[in-house]
């Protein structure tokens, strides 16, 4: 082959991988400006899992709440930092400060989750007929809720200098009080004498004084449960056969 015509068709060889070049081809669009953006930002799965998010995200929550109540236990609130919590968690302080940015929002949390947890049994507690049974099932069901929240009410009763001069104490009195009415307007009625109101609330302190100051002196967590629901239901006159637990 000539050398003049091999140049040519070097030369209009060229010419077509440039017109390629400037146009790309139809199948394999340039990607926009903005997609180019968002993959450059965009975090893999491993950076997401490290920031606590995705289905642990709830689970991780709940394990720095844990934690950070074995070293409030241990050392109190005020000697516990946040790096300690996360490194008995086995994390970064970034991925910790993703949940919660100070020690005090860990305590709001665990007194908000409380809340959140009467707040549903109130809701639920409305919905019932008034009766012996109904009253069994709800004293059970608080019971539950407040013995599963021992730790922090200990937590709390043990740094009272320090946890009562959070921000969010400032309310935590008033809204323990409105919840209380709540929970004494469920067990009775709109129309309940005072006497049967006090019994109400009477019967929902021995069971906040129990889970809270009684629970070592009880050989198990069943006598524990059994004794104070027993007093409970003598109180409200609840009908100890139709109680159940809590699922």
């Amino acid at each position: 082959m000539d050398e003049a015509p091999r140049r040519a068709g070097a030369s209009a060889g060229t010419i077509r991988q440039a017109d390629r070049d400037a146009t790309g081809p139809a199948e394999h669009p340039a990607p926009s400006a903005g997609a180019v953006h968002n993959a450059a930002h965009a975090e893999s799965p491993a950076r997401r899992a490290s920031h606590g998010e995705g289905p642990g995200r709830a689970d991780t929550r709940r394990r720095i709440q844990s934690v950070a109540l074995e070293l409030f236990a241990e050392q109190g609130y005020d000697k516990t930092s946040l790096r300690e919590i996360a490194e008995r968690l086995g994390v970064t302080k970034a991925a910790l400060y993703y949940h919660f940015k100070s020690k005090e929002d860990i305590v709001a949390s665990l007194v908000q989750d409380y809340f959140g947890k009467i707040d549903a049994l109130i809701a639920w507690g409305k919905t019932l007929p008034r009766t012996p049974q109904s009253r069994a099932e709800i004293l059970s069901r608080y019971f539950d809720i407040l013995a599963s929240g021992s730790e922090v009410f200990r937590m709390v009763q043990h740094n009272q200098a320090s946890v009562n001069s959070l921000a969010h104490a400032k309310n935590r009195e008033a809204l323990f009080r409105e919840r209380l009415h709540s929970m004494v307007g469920v067990l009775t009625g709109p129309d309940e004498p005072l006497r049967g109101q006090l019994r109400a609330a009477v019967a929902l302190a021995s069971v906040s004084f129990g889970c809270m100051f009684f629970a070592e002196r009880a050989r198990s967590p069943g006598e524990l449960r059994d004794t104070v629901l027993e007093l409970a239901f003598e109180l409200t006159g609840a009908d100890a056969g139709a109680e159940t637990t809590s699922p």
